[in-house]
């Protein structure tokens, strides 16, 4: 993937998204916050930026639904994926303590995940809009026995000391974000393809979709359903398996499905994220607990 001249990603400067952005593109790259997830895709629609990154699943809070259903509104192309381990980090303003320390700011699902860390330090937890938010309001208001949980990118932004770093409760916590632009990448190898369909109100049809898949011998690495917001009671699939949809057997499973499926929408193929080697690792071990 090219240097893009700019990408767009939800929240503030700081914000974990932000961090996928530069391990995927650099330190250079120039960066645009939006407040909403539907304002990334608006922005590389009216071509104020090149891509747009967007969090569609969480390896401890699974899929982040909103972010599925723009991909399935909007015309644009799934480029490419990131896996980002996040590591929460506690921070405050320059010269606090970490015994001085009485309440925590972040993002409800940023606290969740520190749920054990904080109740250890007996610390009152405050739900904030953002984790880079919060982390930003501390500098602009600093209060005394207060801190934040956010990325160690926002401590670097807005000058805050890093009192503890990694104090999620699972370690094995990874995000996924896809890169998303107007045209579709070229053709390569060790690909992935994401795809959405919907199936016709008949018994079997789902299987009779997916097994067009398992014939042909392709691994299928995602596979959820979202209620279809002009149907009640019908449902899309989000599906995503390894290989290029230019490959012999993938296009020959994707033509049988448009046979049997009510509707498909090729969201992209793009070169796989590695898997780190760490996470099956941790997961392992916790299943030996």
């Amino acid at each position: 993937m090219t240097e893009p001249h700019s990408v767009a990603f939800q929240g503030e400067h700081g914000a974990y998204s932000e961090e996928a952005i530069r391990q995927q593109f650099g330190n250079d790259v120039h960066t645009l916050p939006c407040h909403a997830f539907e304002d990334i895709f608006e922005a590389v629609d009216e071509d104020r930026v090149q891509f747009g990154t967007v969090p569609v699943e969480n390896s401890v809070a699974g899929s982040i639904n909103k972010a599925y259903d723009l991909l399935l509104e909007h015309d644009l192309k799934v480029r490419g994926e990131i896996l980002l381990r996040v590591r929460h980090n506690l921070l405050a303003m320059p010269g606090a303590r970490q015994p001085d320390i009485e309440i925590v700011r972040s993002h409800p699902q940023a606290l969740a995940q520190c749920e054990r860390y904080l109740n250890r330090h007996e610390f009152q937890a405050v739900p904030w809009y953002d984790t880079a938010g919060s982390a930003k309001e501390l500098a602009a208001e600093p209060a005394k026995g207060v801190a934040v949980i956010a990325s160690k990118l926002a401590a670097e932004i807005y000058g805050l000391d890093v009192l503890a770093p990694g104090i999620e409760d699972l370690h094995f916590n990874y995000t996924r974000f896809f890169v998303v632009g107007c045209d579709e990448l070229p053709y390569c190898e060790n690909a992935k393809t994401s795809l959405v369909f919907a199936v016709t109100h008949s018994p079997g049809a789902l299987v009779e979709c997916l097994g067009e898949f398992a014939s042909r011998g392709l691994n299928l690495t995602k596979l959820e359903s979202r209620p279809r917001r002009n149907r009640p009671w019908h449902y899309v699939f989000y599906l995503d398996f390894e290989g290029h949809w230019q490959d012999e057997a993938p296009r020959d499973a994707l033509v049988a499905l448009l046979a049997r499926a009510a509707f498909v929408k090729l969201l992209g193929s793009y070169p796989a994220a590695p898997i780190p080697e760490n996470s099956s690792t941790s997961q392992k071990a916790l299943l030996q607990i």
